[in-house]
């Protein structure tokens, strides 16, 4: 069994968040997905170290204004567990750069759920929207599929799990 500790951020700007692309790695996870950018935590470092350090290679940018909106867990099958802290930032100076993951794009967010997102991203992405107050997501994934969904300890309907039962 491993756990391992990431950030993901939401980077806005005029009702957009700056969203990734990752179609250039061989060998990814999140192949084809659109997600936040940020990564994994190296020794010693606080989630904000990390953050402000992934912001930075991935973007170019230098966070000067982000919130921490809450712990999200990510189990797929026995072998990995994830902790994420996600946050959402409004402030940045610099001037963005290619990344290396995939394609960098600001996309409305409006038009977020139209992207091929994770199933249990979708779900934080409305947490987000909604402003909701700090929160725990536990997301439980076989594959592709999300089996389940717990919100500060309460379970949340998935379409996997609403599929499954009218088989």
């Amino acid at each position: 069994m491993m756990s391992e500790l990431t950030t993901l951020c939401y980077i806005e700007q005029e009702d957009r968040y700056l969203m990734l692309h990752r179609i250039r790695k061989k060998k990814d996870i999140n192949k084809d997905k659109w997600i936040g950018v940020g990564g994994h935590f190296e020794f010693g470092e606080s989630p904000e170290d990390c953050l402000l350090r992934e912001v930075k290679e991935e973007t170019g940018l230098t966070l000067t204004s982000f919130r921490f909106r809450g712990i999200v867990t990510f189990q797929s099958g026995e072998e990995l567990c994830e902790y994420m802290c996600l946050y959402t930032a409004d402030g940045f100076t610099g001037e963005m750069i290619p990344c290396t993951e995939g394609e960098l794009e600001w996309v409305n967010k409006e038009e977020l759920l139209s992207l091929n997102l994770w199933e249990g991203d979708k779900i934080f992405l409305r947490l987000l929207k909604e402003e909701a107050p700090f929160f725990s997501l536990k997301l439980r994934y076989e594959g592709d599929c999300l089996k389940e969904a717990v919100l500060n300890g309460s379970p949340v309907e998935t379409a996997c799990k609403l599929s499954s039962l009218s088989t």
